[in-house]
């Protein structure tokens, strides 16, 4: 990227959409100059600038919650940032998620049906779950747990869809192939590898 490419405003900033790279939730919107791009690029993490206090931010400096870069892109007309990151915990300064947690309006649009939406609504799930990490939630506690219990499960889950497929049972099979999905993407958000490199992967392979 060239710095010299983005377009800034008469303040010197430019917009920067964070985006969990992962589940593809918008976590935040903030700015940056010159001097926190190039220190975002060097660091391979965020780095801000904080319009009220007038100085350069390190996203989790303190609180931990540092955000891993794996792309930046610019818009068009080069004036808006698109920041895509594996976040180490929340994005709002309220402990949650995101900051677009609150919702103004309730969509009256028809949304059109896709039956692998699912999928994206587990994405932002678990990725939550890890982020937040409710006393009370079974994921967050996998996580805390860790790679192994979380391998443990799949190993599990695996041989219990093993089962089901021999008692020909297709309710019995449907279920427990929906438990293996999960912990299995469960396991893609522990070790911050998005769903979508497995596609690509997929995608390669049939095209060979």
């Amino acid at each position: 990227m060239n710095l010299e490419e983005v377009n800034y405003d008469k303040d010197g900033l430019v917009p920067a959409i964070v985006q969990d790279a992962r589940s593809k939730t918008v976590l935040t919107l903030a700015y940056m100059n010159k001097t926190s791009l190039q220190k975002t690029l060097d660091l391979g993490e965020t780095v801000f600038y904080s319009r009220s206090r007038e100085e350069l931010w390190h996203k989790g400096e303190s609180s931990g919650n540092t955000q891993k870069v794996t792309s930046i892109h610019y818009d068009c007309d080069q004036d808006a940032l698109l920041v895509q990151v594996i976040p180490s915990g929340p994005a709002c300064h309220k402990g949650d998620y995101t900051c677009f947690s609150e919702k103004l309006t309730d969509s009256q649009a028809q949304i059109p049906e896709n039956r692998y939406a699912i999928l994206d609504l587990l994405q932002e799930v678990l990725a939550k779950r890890k982020a937040e990490s409710p006393e009370d939630s079974y994921t967050a506690a996998l996580f805390q747990e860790g790679v192994d219990r979380i391998a443990k499960k799949i190993g599990e889950e695996a041989g219990e869809v093993i089962i089901a497929a021999k008692n020909n049972d297709p309710e019995e099979l449907s279920m427990e192939s929906a438990d293996l999905l999960f912990h299995l993407f469960l396991l893609l958000t522990d070790r911050d590898v998005p769903f979508d490199k497995v596609l690509d992967v997929l995608v390669t392979r049939h095209d060979k």
